[in-house]
């Protein structure tokens, strides 16, 4: 045992070198101070994403939060105050008419949705959400597009040097990551003048800096799960608070079924503030009586999401007094116990083609390259990886996924945070693959060339020790290997920094840890990819039986299929790759 952890230090040591010598050129690193900011806005793009980076991260913002859970109002505040350095009161949001939606999964899909309906109607609108999948400047987007790197670029030198003209010695002088993004949205979307603003909640709801929001015009919740429990609580109920902490007084809020308990705190949570809450009926009651309707995402769960979303454009176009907002249908009768069910309508045009063309990448998304199909979800808890089985389930019946051939299935997985890895991982056993290939979301070993993939908050060392953990758990789960055995990783002279640790399976299933993506997808692919064409050869990587082996598998088979998912910063890595197009 001990010669296999000699071997395991060794080999994350090795790839920990790499990594750090390939990004000591890096020119800002993340604790440097706020005054190494150029005094003149019109540095480049990449320069502008650096010094974002030099702000609180997601994680380093979640641990700061949990040691203020005690007062988590003044978050609120704090938010407050930065709004008003930078130049703007919560009563200027009022002027953008927000969609705020809120939820543990689809949410984002929601907002998609929504945002590509009401773009049918030819009006201007501004989209806020998170993560990023490849560039930092999707998360703010204007009709549907991410903002251009000479927008992103010139509003983020003019917001931090706003923020830093206005601090004083009793206020931090810069807020989080997030935070500094909300921010910048707001500010984007009233001097490009949207007529509306959709606004993903970044985490929870009551305590999320987008809650500064006072006045939406309508609230949606999509469903609620298990997820980020040290911060919002370890319950669905708990989370259904947090969630519902959304609502306002006299702003119309919808949300799709949910299980008695939370549904029954989000009932309460409205009814404290006279918040109108409605049950969406489900997408086959606004079918009755017409055509079906296509979605441009795939999976039978993003049914209830296009509900919502349809409820909530819907919704808005009638507040706003807009024409052809879909002809009232009979509406049901809902019983004592249940929320009020929204109006049934007849969708317009407008809605059908907006439903049948939204398109939002990481998510249900299909890539088909010759050979190889890949199927990226950023799935990441427990229902909504139950939910992408069932998605690649079923696609893989679709009559463009048969063939004749033999077929090889490949599961790509990461998670990060939290989240229960042991329970995902378990739940992606039916689909019984070939191989399991984990690497941490890091696209390259040195990502020092792209500021939008770096990630101040963790060490090389630190996410391949929890690859090789979620290794670990699938060879548990697979009885297949003792996890004391491991086989040391190839360490050939002048070899790419790649970690390749597999048990010696006893039938044809094996697993593998690379150092990057680019590792991963270039093992995965074999050459066959007509897109991804990596330019080092694949020599180092083959060091290992296994991925010898694998190999071979993987350039006879006639079909590879290849599942991404358990984290949307992985997918987002491999489509950075798969797609060079979003990295432009």
């Amino acid at each position: 045992m001990s010669w296999a952890r000699s071997h395991l230090r060794a080999a994350l040591s090795l790839a920990a070198l790499s990594a750090r010598g390939a990004t000591s050129e890096v020119p800002v690193r993340r604790g440097l101070s706020a005054r190494l900011a150029p005094q003149e806005p019109g540095m480049e793009y990449q320069d502008a994403v650096r010094m974002l980076n030099t702000l609180q991260t997601n994680a380093s913002y979640l641990e700061q939060v949990k040691r203020q859970r005690s007062d988590p109002q003044k978050q609120l505040e704090a938010m407050e105050l930065f709004l008003s350095r930078s130049g703007l009161q919560v009563e200027d949001l009022d002027r953008l008419n927000i969609i705020h939606v809120t939820g543990t999964k689809g949410k984002g899909s929601t907002c998609a949705f929504t945002e590509r309906i009401l773009r049918n109607y030819g009006l201007k609108t501004g989209f806020f959400s998170s993560p990023h999948l490849v560039q930092v400047r999707e998360r703010i987007r204007i009709n549907g597009q991410p903002i251009s790197p000479e927008l992103f670029t010139r509003h983020f030198w003019c917001l931090y040097h706003r923020l830093e003209e206005t601090k004083d010695s009793s206020s931090v002088s810069m807020p989080a990551y997030f935070r500094f993004l909300t921010l910048m949205a707001f500010h984007i979307f009233l001097q490009e003048k949207v007529d509306l603003a959709v606004v993903e909640v970044g985490i929870g709801g009551a305590y999320d800096c987008t809650n500064i929001i006072r006045k939406p015009v309508v609230c949606g919740v999509s469903a609620l799960g298990i997820d980020h429990t040290s911060l919002l609580g370890d319950t669905v109920e708990k989370i259904a608070w947090q969630k519902g902490g959304i609502f306002k007084r006299g702003v119309p809020a919808f949300t799709v079924l949910q299980p008695e308990g939370p549904l029954a705190v989000l009932r309460e949570r409205a009814q404290q503030i006279s918040c109108p809450l409605y049950l969406c009926p489900p997408l086959e009651a606004l079918e009755e009586g017409g055509p079906p309707l296509a979605l441009g995402l795939e999976g039978e769960h993003q049914r209830p999401n296009a509900a919502l979303a349809l409820q909530l454009a819907h919704c808005w176009l009638q507040r706003q007094e807009r024409q052809d907002s879909g002809e009232l249908k009979m509406c049901r009768p809902s019983t004592p116990r249940q929320l009020p069910l929204a109006p049934v309508f007849q969708p317009t045009a407008h809605m059908r083609r907006g439903l049948r063309d939204t398109e939002w990448p990481g998510r249900t998304q299909v890539l088909r390259r010759g050979p190889l199909t890949w199927y990226l979800d950023g799935a990441h808890t427990t229902s909504s990886v139950q939910a992408c089985v069932r998605w690649f389930r079923q696609a893989l019946q679709t009559p463009l996924s048969l063939c004749s051939g033999p077929e090889v299935r490949v599961l790509l997985f990461n998670s990060t945070g939290d989240r229960d890895s042991v329970a995902l991982l378990k739940l992606l056993q039916p689909c019984q693959f070939d191989y399991a290939v984990f690497c941490p979301n890091l696209t390259e070993v040195s990502s020092s060339g792209n500021a939008d993939q770096q990630n101040f908050t963790v060490t090389l060392d630190q996410v391949l020790l929890r690859c090789l953990k979620h290794q670990q758990h699938w060879s548990c789960l697979d009885e297949e290997a003792n996890p004391d055995l491991w086989s040391p990783p190839n360490s050939q002279p002048g070899a790419p920094a790649s970690l390749l640790l597999a048990p010696h399976p006893p039938h044809p299933s094996g697993s593998l840890i690379f150092s990057c993506i680019a590792h991963a997808l270039q093992w995965i692919s074999q050459g066959r990819d007509p897109i991804f064409q990596p330019p080092s050869p694949l020599r180092g990587l083959l060091g290992h039986p296994t991925a010898s082996s694998g190999a071979s598998v993987l350039r006879e088979a006639a079909a590879v299929h290849v599942l991404v998912t358990g984290s949307l910063h992985l997918v987002g890595g491999v489509l950075k790759l798969l797609v060079p197009s979003m990295s432009q």
